[in-house]
């Protein structure tokens, strides 16, 4: 019997978290076995429907660390996608800030040579501050693989997010995550 590769799907307090399920379906239709972690601000804010991730994934999404001498929640992951990723995700991770499980999660993947996706969601508005661009920067000069530009994802005119949903780019960021190398497979 083969081992189900896992993946570790971080979602941010953005639009397109309402959807998350699409991309754990997918995955897990994909023969991955998928482990939900959600900002504290996408589980405060009513951002994920925690009952459907559960259901589609078959386990707890998961938004706190774990208390000492608690066992691992979660098998060891063999990818990360992160997505939605929120213009703070992105500035705080690309600034080595790690406040959160999830950016936690996601600060230890690189150095444990895991590949790692993002997709991001924000507006041109977030997108013009300089602090982003050069996250976005930082971040693929760390190895992850950030689906931001012409061809991936763009940023939305502000007010127009939730025109976007259905055309949030799910399943590109899963193909990305089947595809990319770790960082020192390159």
């Amino acid at each position: 019997m083969t081992k189900r590769k896992v993946l570790y799907h971080i979602v941010c307090a953005a639009g397109p978290a309402s959807d998350a399920v699409r991309l754990v379906t997918a995955a897990k239709e994909r023969g991955w076995d998928a482990c939900v972690i959600a900002t504290p601000a996408a589980m405060d804010g009513d951002f994920i429907d925690v009952p459907a991730l559960e259901a589609a994934s078959g386990r707890p999404v998961r938004s706190g660390w774990r208390r000492a001498g608690e066992e691992k929640r979660n098998p060891p992951a063999d990818a990360v996608i992160v997505a939605p990723m929120t213009m703070n995700t992105a500035n705080k991770w690309a600034a080595g800030i790690a406040d959160t499980y999830a950016l936690g999660v996601v600060a230890e993947a690189v150095g444990l040579g895991i590949p790692v996706v993002a997709l991001p969601f924000w507006s041109t508005a977030l997108d013009s501050h300089p602090a982003t661009r050069r996250s976005v920067e930082v971040l693929r000069r760390t190895g992850i693989r950030v689906l931001y530009g012409e061809g991936e994802w763009t940023p939305h005119r502000p007010g127009t997010g939730g025109q976007q949903l259905t055309l949030y780019p799910w399943h590109a960021a899963l193909h990305l995550a089947e595809s990319t190398k770790a960082p020192q497979d390159r």
